[in-house]
């Protein structure tokens, strides 16, 4: 019990400042219904309540965008806190937003329109199709992928580890053409519902929630030319705004790590395209002079919460020794 108070109170000490510094910002992918025995770390809905009912009691939760104005104006509250998603998962509206809503607070949810309706993300056909394949070995030599053991969940995850890495950097047409390859080996069938419809999007609007573009296909920016970037991003707001009927101020960059997946070109299109601020997947809280399109951001992944706070104090110290 000391240890877990001593965790809280370094958490809380680090996030004290408010004013011009820019909030704390957690990244959730997904909230599952219920565990998920290939990915036990994966957040599902327990204890995404928990998390929640933790934030809420220490935090100032605030939405994204009023956070950034307020920073940005030297009236950030102590202790600010905001919620992201990226990708646009259907869990979010189904799962993710009736815990939301429970606890009164707000998420900004970050959306590549390309998947809406149906569609399903490279990484997701890759996961389900090791999920469901049948047997104790996943023979992928004829693509050059290795021949991978699936005879365990712990097999499966590793194998699934294992093909994304060979795959995640590949141009993006090459890359769906091998991805096809890898599912049609395994001869299953897979999902069609795991990301949101053009429905479920505007009921996270309707009931307040924020969106945000995160491109057409989620593509790793720096891969591309600068002018499919620019389509990419531009195409993604557009595409939202028309589901919508409202403006798209927020920007993330897919994968999102700085000089990797994204560089400072991109950084310049999201500004001149007149977003407000955009978000980054590197981790931390900012310090001292804010970059209000590179705001980092932390994924919290603990089950504890006692891990989890220790967690996000590292991640605020990780930044403090950055600056």
């Amino acid at each position: 019990m000391w240890l877990k108070q001593q965790i809280e109170r370094g958490a809380l000490s680090l996030l004290s400042g408010g004013g011009r510094r820019a909030p704390a910002i957690l990244i959730y992918h997904r909230v599952l219904p219920q565990a998920d025995p290939l990915f036990p770390g994966e957040v599902y809905r327990e204890q995404f309540e928990r998390q929640l009912g933790w934030l809420k009691s220490r935090f100032n939760v605030l939405p994204l965008l009023d956070a950034v104005r307020l920073a940005a104006q030297g009236r950030l509250p102590a202790r600010s806190a905001c919620i992201t998603f990226d990708d646009g998962y259907a869990d979010n509206a189904e799962v993710a937003l009736p815990v939301l809503q429970q606890h009164g607070l707000h998420a900004t949810f970050f959306i590549a329109t390309g998947f809406l309706d149906g569609g399903r993300m490279w990484n997701d056909t890759v996961i389900e199709t090791v999920r469901r394949a049948p047997g104790e070995v996943f023979d992928a030599t004829p693509l050059g992928l290795g021949r991978h053991a699936i005879d365990s969940w712990d097999a499966r995850r590793k194998t699934i580890g294992a093909l994304i890495g060979q795959l995640k950097y590949l141009p993006m047409e090459q890359r769906l053409q091998e991805v096809g390859k890898v599912a049609s080996l395994a001869g299953v069938e897979l999902p069609r519902d795991l990301m949101m419809s053009s429905a479920q999007l505007r009921k996270l609007h309707g009931a307040g929630m924020g969106i945000g573009g995160h491109t057409v296909n989620h593509p790793i920016l720096a891969r591309l030319p600068a002018d499919e970037a620019r389509q990419e991003i531009a195409q993604g707001r557009a595409a939202l705004e028309t589901v919508l009927d409202a403006p798209v101020r927020v920007f993330a960059y897919p994968n999102g790590k700085p000089g990797q997946d994204y560089l400072p070109e991109h950084v310049a299109m999201v500004r001149e395209m007149g977003f407000d601020a955009a978000v980054s997947t590197s981790w931390g809280a900012s310090r001292g002079e804010t970059d209000w399109y590179q705001l980092p951001r932390f994924t919290p992944w603990d089950q504890g919460i006692g891990k989890f706070g220790l967690r996000l104090a590292r991640n605020m110290l990780q930044q403090a020794d950055r600056v």
